[in-house]
């Protein structure tokens, strides 16, 4: 019988896999720091629907928010409710930030996604974000004002997890933004010891958008192959940050199946796991090996690259310019889902604030 636990403990017992949960919910968190964890992320959807599970936690503390900023309005009040839920995520987290020597055990924190087109905005609020708690890593959108304020933001030391992003060309461009801030903090004399920038690349929504940009084109499409153009998108960027040795590390996020556990295992990277997954994971009897080297299928890549030219801008070096991150299929779409996510929250807020008169 294994010595470890489960298949996540394994997995980052025996590999250079990290995990963190995909949410900060005190109940998934818990969980995964159990068994493995060593991060977590969150996010305006995220906020909400740990609202929704744990408001028992935090209704009081809301009220608490409402009565003492009487001139506050519900969006001062839900981004105060956001931080707070981020920062507790993070007292979690301490044990493991300070086991690890503040290499590990960080919680990362989204900017605003309304302010996807203003580099100084997600900058500034980047900055603010990284002093809520010693261990505050935030995340940024690879926009193309996204990709300036993540320069800025890590000259300035903040530790950036850079979202909404799905393809090669975008990783890329993380990376060599990432090198400019480090270079230049390097040249100031400013510490980058403990600096551990992170790229994710949300391999989920960019299965999501290969189907759906093939059903609007009528395009048909072996469908185990759709299981597999994020992965084949994420070696691709794997290999290619090894080749150039970027100080980026590589996330993959948005859990579509298991493949996308057990097929980037033993790649020096991150992966961020929702609760319902990792459930699945540890109660599941694939094998723990080390599969990261393994190539996709030929025929899976050829075919996804024959027919879908959304799939060649993303598994291409050059498949897309910083000028068009914004309009990319994949990134609209979760942009505007964040967004949507924020007005939601608001919401949530605004019937604590404005209890509907016509509800019994």
């Amino acid at each position: 019988m294994n010595k470890y636990k489960s298949p996540l403990h394994q997995t980052v017992s025996t590999t250079p896999t990290d995990y963190w949960n995909d949410s900060c919910s005190v109940k998934e968190l818990t969980y995964a720091i159990e068994h493995g964890a060593v991060g977590a992320t969150t996010n305006p959807t995220i906020v909400m629907n740990v609202l929704k599970s744990e408001m028992h936690l935090w209704e009081e503390r809301i009220h608490k928010i409402i009565q003492d900023n009487p001139t506050w309005n519900e969006t001062d009040i839900m981004w105060q409710i956001f931080e707070e839920v981020a920062v507790h995520g993070a007292g979690l987290l301490k044990p493991v930030f300070e086991q690890n020597d503040g290499l590990k055990g960080r919680l990362s924190i989204q900017t605003n996604p309304i302010n996807y087109r203003d580099a100084k905005a997600i900058c500034d609020q980047a900055v603010y974000f990284s002093g809520l708690a010693p261990n505050m890593q935030v995340k940024i959108p690879v926009t193309r004002a996204g990709i300036n304020a993540i320069e800025e933001a890590t000259f300035k030391g903040v530790n950036i997890n850079a979202t909404v992003s799905f393809t090669v060309p975008q990783a890329l461009a993380v990376a060599e933004a990432v090198e400019r801030g480090l270079k230049r903090r390097e040249e100031a004399g400013l510490n980058i010891s403990k600096m551990r920038p992170v790229c994710t690349i949300m391999i989920g929504r960019t299965d999501d958008w290969m189907r759906v940009f093939a059903e609007k084109e009528n395009i048909t499409v072996t469908p185990e192959a759709f299981d597999w153009a994020g992965i084949a998108t994420f070696k691709k960027a794997y290999e290619l940050y090894n080749d150039k040795g970027y100080r980026t590390r590589l996330l993959a996020a948005a859990y579509r199946n298991l493949f996308h556990w057990s097929a980037l295992i033993g790649g020096d990277v991150i992966l961020t796991i929702p609760y319902s997954w990792q459930l699945k994971i540890n109660a599941s009897d694939i094998e723990v090996e080390n599969r990261m080297n393994d190539p996709v299928n030929p025929a899976y890549v050829k075919e996804l690259y024959d027919k879908l030219s959304e799939f060649r801008k993303a598994y291409d070096e050059d498949g897309l310019s910083i000028d068009e991150f914004d309009s990319y299929g994949a990134s609209a779409r979760t942009l505007r889902g964040f967004i949507g996510s924020v007005h939601d929250l608001a919401g949530m807020v605004r019937n604590f604030m404005l209890p509907n008169p016509d509800i019994k």
